[in-house]
This record gives C-alpha cells, structure tokens and sequence, in this order.
C-alpha cells in the first residue's frame, strides 16, 4: 500500500538544521559573534583592504627598504627580549615563590607595573632613567654605550612592558610543584642539577613558551613607550608600529595597511612556530 503521508524532503532537512542549532548553545553563539567582531572581522578588513592594490604594488610597498629595516627591528628586538624575560622571568618567579624574605609581597606588586602603567608614561621614565645624563644611562657612557634614543632603548623598552608574562604565567605552576618529588630524587641519589633537568623542569617549559610567547606578541605591538624611548630614526631604530603611525600622518593610508598586514602575518606565523614549541614542551613534560 502506497503511504501518501511521507515526510517531504524539505521537511527532513528543515528538521534537522532545528535539531543542528537546538544544540547550540548560548555561550558558543556569544562566544564565536564575539571573536567574530573583535578578531576575524577587524583582521578581514585589513586583509582585503591591502589586497585590492594588486601583488605588484603590495609587494613594492611591503618590501621597501624603511619596510624591510623596521621589520628587522621590530622582530628581531622583540625575540630578544622575548627569551631575555623567559630566562630572568623564570628566576623571578623561582625567587619569589621559593623564598621567603622581608617585602616579597612588594616585590611581587611591582611585577605588574607595566601592566598598570601607561605606555607613554614608562617610556617617559624609561627615556628620563637611560638617558645620557640619566641615572642608570650615565654609567654606560664610559663606555660608549647610547641606551635612550637608540635601538638598545627600543630593547629595554620591549623588556619592560613583557617582563609580567613569564613570570604570572609561571608562578601557579611552581606554587602547585610538590616538594617531596625533589626530595624523593635526592633521596634517590640525584643531585641538584639532575633535580632540576629532571624533575622541575619539564612541567615548567609549557608556561615559560607561553609567557615567551604573549611577551613577544605583546612587544611586537609595543607603541607608546618606544616612540618616547626611541629617536624613530629611519635604518636606526624605527620599529614597524611607529611606521605605521607615521604613515598614518602623512595620509598614506595605504602604506599603513600594506605595512600592518606584513606585522600581522609575520606575527602569525611566529605565533604558530612558537604554539608548535608548547605542544612539544608539553609532550616532553609528559614524558
């Protein structure tokens, strides 16, 4: 017997993208609009804009020789400082969580100074302090070592503003390492080297990349305390964000953006690498 009630297939379809989006739910859907307005759309039109110039003129523009300097600047003092903060920040955060001794919650505090700080302010103390007649730049003069006003200053300002993320991120993670795993190596005839390669160590290489790695991101976008620290000199000491601004006020509109999609795709593959690294730390913890 032919059944003259069977469900159409519109209708099977139309109930199943009803059974799809019930099982969304309303964290995701704020979550994924989010990231949309926030990231995809603002990166999208940065994209697109730059693309409508055509390769030739993109790529002229994108590898100009004052283009080619400030990425070299931008990138290479940024991974300095980014594996200077991984060493020193994982010692701050050993010393502060390990040791007890007077003003260590003072200590602590000012860890996050550069966090609260205004750029443009702690470039203004960064420039006054390193400067030639400044406090701590007067002791390299001796020696012929310009900090303020020069490439070494645009370092020591990336330092200052990525110091906080190795340490924060490091910090839970040595407060949450049992003691009696050190004591059960020593016990076990390891000295204190072997301890530390072999047992402290690998649960802390995931957060010391991860702390490396937002401090290097958070550097490489570094503005207002550079542009005050910094002469912004061309094949000196200019980095590509003040490049970018500079851009902006000369009404080069398309320089800038042409410039600003470089930074973003260099960044994003130097994020990858370096998310690649975490996973392999990870790995290697776990073993």
């Amino acid at each position: 017997m032919v059944n003259f009630f069977h469900e159409s297939p519109l209708v099977i379809k139309s109930e199943k993208l009803t059974t799809i989006f019930s099982k969304i739910s309303l964290p995701w859907t704020i979550t994924i609009g989010y990231l949309t307005i926030m990231l995809l759309i603002p990166m999208a039109a940065l994209i697109l804009k730059s693309s409508t110039l055509g390769f030739a003129k993109f790529w002229e523009i994108a590898t100009s020789d004052i283009a080619i300097s400030a990425y070299q600047v931008t990138f290479i003092t940024a991974l300095f400082a980014g594996f200077i903060n991984g060493l020193m920040g994982t010692l701050l955060a050993w010393v502060l969580v390990r040791y007890k001794f007077p003003g260590r919650k003072i200590f602590d505090a000012m860890i996050d100074i550069p966090f609260a700080l205004p750029t443009a302010v702690a470039g203004l103390v960064l420039a006054t302090v390193y400067s030639e007649t400044g406090w701590i730049g007067r002791l390299f003069v001796p020696f012929g070592i310009k900090i303020a006003f020069s490439q070494l200053g645009v370092f020591v300002a990336m330092l200052f503003i990525s110091l906080p993320f190795v340490v924060r991120t490091l910090q839970p993670v040595l407060q949450e390492l049992e003691k009696e795993t050190e004591e059960a190596a020593w016990a076990l005839g390891a000295n204190d080297w072997e301890t530390f390669r072999l047992v402290i160590l690998p649960p802390l290489i995931p957060p010391i990349l991860t702390g490396i790695a937002l401090g290097f991101s958070r550097a490489v976008g570094e503005y207002g305390s550079v542009v005050v620290i910094a002469s912004n000199i061309p094949f000196q000491d200019l980095i590509a964000p003040v490049l970018v601004f500079q851009r902006l006020e000369e009404y080069d509109y398309v320089g800038a953006t042409v410039i600003g999609a470089v930074l973003l795709f260099i960044s994003l593959i130097l994020l990858l690498v370096i998310n690649f690294l975490q996973q392999w730390g990870r790995g290697y913890a776990e073993n």
